[in-house]
């Protein structure tokens, strides 16, 4: 049984390119520093003495900067490569959490927040590009999933460590989330050299049907039942741990560990299930099943009420199950439907629809908590992430009739070359 267990694992890692790995290895230094963003509304309103809905201003800022970050980091990265806009972004970003931990003002700290953000998201795409460029059809899945092994290993140990400092010092915060940016930054510089110059693909002539992103309507409606998921999905990040502090009593180095534990599962589970999933569905199916995990995830929050440490962790198990189901093939859809040529604004407009969720959770979860109350937020995005797989169970069914009809391909795949600095 546990030599069967052991080869499972050595199967669903094996094939990714040394490149992948690279990758991987930085964005698990960058998010390794991930203390800011989950402890932010934390700080404002506990350390700063901002109110709950100022606060969810600045993580709305903080979506808006976001989103014009996306359009640029796609763009750019198009022009002159995922790796020059990664090393760019990474240092920029840096600096700016040292210095959005020095504002004390609410006006200063939403101009940081605003340009912090921005220089952030615009990595983004540049790296969803790159994993593309380095991965092949037969493990871009596994590629991603790797990918978010990392960020979400680094979660695990960024959250964690981030409720002990948050606990001593928040200012800390802010320094070593730049400091860990700066890391990723040279380690990015020195282990993952340029590409040499391109080689054309061949070219099929069903990737016409999906020349541009703006023009693929199916693709659109995706973006827009993504977005909606990923609103729900955010106020995990930005509403419920202020819920853990207020209702559920929960201090922040606990709060820290519930957290990280979402990063510990991911960590320990996904490329596995991903690996045994992976071609047995359509990818549309697993990211319904997903969703579905979401919405239950914040409906128990309003039928149990007996220890709320358990609750707490309950909650985190059910969002994590949904997050693995959901966004390794959210990515192997949109990768699916592009070229080389085109990927910079498929990769632009997927981040955006996680950034304009970062723009509207924020906002939308703080105002129903601070005006009507936690218990009815719960009920709404537990409702509202329930419509939204009817949606994607729409959107497959219309994507196989694109298959028959068209003979367009639902899971596309592109002969890869290099193609970006």
């Amino acid at each position: 049984m546990i030599s069967k267990t052991i080869e499972l694992y050595k199967s669903a890692y094996k094939g990714l390119s040394p490149a992948t790995w690279w990758l991987s290895l930085v964005m698990f230094v960058n998010r390794s520093g991930t203390m800011v963003l989950p402890f932010l509304t934390i700080y404002l309103t506990q350390h700063l003495h901002y109110s709950i809905a100022q606060a969810g201003w600045v993580m709305a800022i903080f979506g808006a900067g976001a989103i014009v970050g996306a359009l640029i980091g796609g763009k750019v990265s198009d022009k002159i490569g995922f790796r020059s806009v990664q090393l760019v972004t990474l240092t920029g970003g840096g600096i700016m959490f040292m210095v959005l931990g020095q504002m004390k003002s609410f006006p200063l700290i939403c101009i940081c927040t605003f340009v912090l953000s921005l220089i952030n998201e615009a990595f983004r795409p540049a790296n969803s590009s790159a994993i593309a460029f380095y991965s092949t059809t037969a493990n871009r899945t596994r590629s991603y999933s790797l990918n978010r092994l990392a960020i979400n290993l680094g979660w695990a140990f960024g959250a964690g460590l981030g409720g002990v400092v948050a606990s001593v010092n928040y200012s800390l915060l802010f320094w070593v989330d730049g400091i860990t940016n700066l890391l990723a930054a040279f380690l990015l510089w020195r282990f993952l050299s340029p590409t040499h110059a391109p080689i054309q693909p061949k070219q099929n002539e069903k990737h016409e049907l999906n020349a541009s992103a703006y023009k693929d309507k199916l693709y659109i409606w995706f973006i827009i039942l993504t977005t909606v998921f990923a609103i729900c999905f955010f106020q995990n990040f930005t509403i419920l741990p202020v819920y853990f502090k207020e209702q559920l009593g929960l201090n922040e180095y606990f709060i820290g560990l519930v957290l990280g534990f979402n990063g510990v599962l991911i960590a320990l589970f996904e490329m596995v299930i991903v690996f045994k999933l992976e071609g047995k569905r359509h990818g549309l199916f697993y990211i319904s099943i997903g969703t579905l995990f979401v919405g239950v995830s914040y409906i128990i929050l309003n039928i149990f009420h007996f220890m709320p440490e358990i609750v707490a962790f309950i909650s985190i198990i059910l969002v994590t199950i949904g997050e693995i189901l959901a966004m390794p093939f959210m990515n192997s859809f949109w990768v699916a439907r592009t070229t080389t040529q085109n990927r910079g604004q498929y990769a632009s407009l997927y981040t955006i629809a996680y950034s304009a969720a970062q723009v509207v959770a924020p906002t939308f979860g703080a105002q129903i908590a601070q005006h009507f109350n936690f218990n009815i937020l719960w009920w709404l995005v537990g409702g509202i992430s329930v419509l939204t797989v009817f949606g994607y169970q729409w959107l497959q069914r219309k994507v196989v009739e694109e298959v028959k009809t068209k003979g367009a391909v639902a899971d596309l795949t592109v002969e890869e070359s290099p193609s970006m600095m």
